[in-house]
């Protein structure tokens, strides 16, 4: 719900109190205001009748159908998923509909609908007339960061943070969890390491960023396989191939768990036992791993908060807020791998 100023004698011509004034007289945050204008359920009835009395007192009256026609805003938010789904891959998988979820959650209890595409359908004149984009995933070497930032559009995207680079990214800290897969092999006693994922892609870097950094401290070092895309028939691929150069890794940290799933495949059909000969650590921690047998150790991200950030700082940027980057804790959960 956004608002139109009334006239007051009170105030000089273009003064008036912000989205952000609101907060601070009502002693809540900006989102809570918009919500509260927009009769979000979100929002106790308490709070948001002080938030209306506020608005009124401050000379504003309601009026979203004038402020969108002034701004030409169709409270509608593009999410660009960066992906091919496939049979191995689906859209329905935890990445990405945990972090759709976040987002819609989100948008919706602000009043916004939520336009979902590909970069693909970015020419579409529904996604151009969007307020914001959220961006899931930045693409190899960052080319859909790219592709999406030329629609001129305020954009938030799913990724890792990448230097010189002023877009504001919401992210799991994926160096630390490269870190605590390193860490979880060398407290095993494992030597012979492997790291499956494409590298191209900045979140994957840094997961072996930090995987790397801690076992270079013990001395140990990484070969490395890249899959041809994140599925398990892609994991098993590069696994194999792995293993004609080098048949007694014993112990694998996958960029993903569909990937770390190919591997345990591959690592069967080669005869290597799992955990016992090859301890196998995948990313994301997802159902699906979980319930593989044997179930699979992961590193956990909260995707569905992810989405939540998304959509809020999408918002800010939309209310012309200051926004800034964002990294999410993540830790890894051991299982049967």
């Amino acid at each position: 719900m956004t608002l139109t100023r009334k006239p007051s004698r009170h105030r000089t011509p273009g003064s008036g109190p912000t989205m952000a004034d609101l907060a601070e007289l009502a002693g809540v945050s900006a989102i809570t205001v918009s919500r509260a204008l927009a009769n979000s359920p979100l929002v106790n009835a308490e709070t948001a009748a002080r938030v209306k009395a506020i608005a009124e007192a401050q000379g504003y009256a309601f009026n979203v159908s004038a402020r969108n026609l002034r701004l030409r805003s169709n409270r509608t938010v593009a999410v660009i998923v960066e992906m091919k789904p496939s049979q191995d891959r689906r859209m329905s998988d935890p990445y990405p509909l945990d972090l759709l979820g976040g987002i819609s959650q989100e948008l919706a209890s602000a009043g916004y609908c939520v336009l979902l595409s590909t970069r693909q359908g970015g020419d579409a004149a529904a996604v151009r007339g969007a307020d914001a984009v959220i961006l899931l995933g930045q693409g190899a070497h960052e080319d859909a960061v790219e592709t999406v930032a030329r629609w001129h559009l305020p954009m938030v995207v799913w990724g890792a943070q990448v230097p010189h680079d002023a877009h504001v990214t919401v992210g799991s800290d994926n160096r630390r969890g490269g870190a605590l897969a390193a860490e979880r092999f060398v407290a095993l006693g494992r030597h012979r390491i492997a790291f499956l994922g494409d590298i191209a892609h900045a979140e994957v870097a840094a997961r072996l960023a930090g995987f790397e950094t801690v076992l270079a401290a013990h001395k140990l070092k990484v070969s490395q396989a890249k899959p041809a895309a994140f599925t398990v028939a892609a994991g098993a691929k590069a696994t194999h191939t792995l293993l004609e150069r080098q048949p007694q890794i014993d112990a694998l940290f996958a960029a993903s768990d569909l990937l770390a799933i190919g591997a345990v495949r591959a690592l069967t059909e080669r005869g290597r036992r799992v955990p016992d000969d090859v301890s196998v650590i995948g990313y994301d921690d997802t159902p699906l791993g979980a319930t593989y047998v044997p179930a699979l150790s992961s590193v956990h991200q909260n995707l569905h908060e992810g989405g939540v950030l998304l959509a809020r700082k999408a918002l800010a940027l939309i209310e012309g807020r200051e926004v800034e980057s964002e990294i999410l804790p993540t830790n890894l959960v051991v299982r049967a791998t």
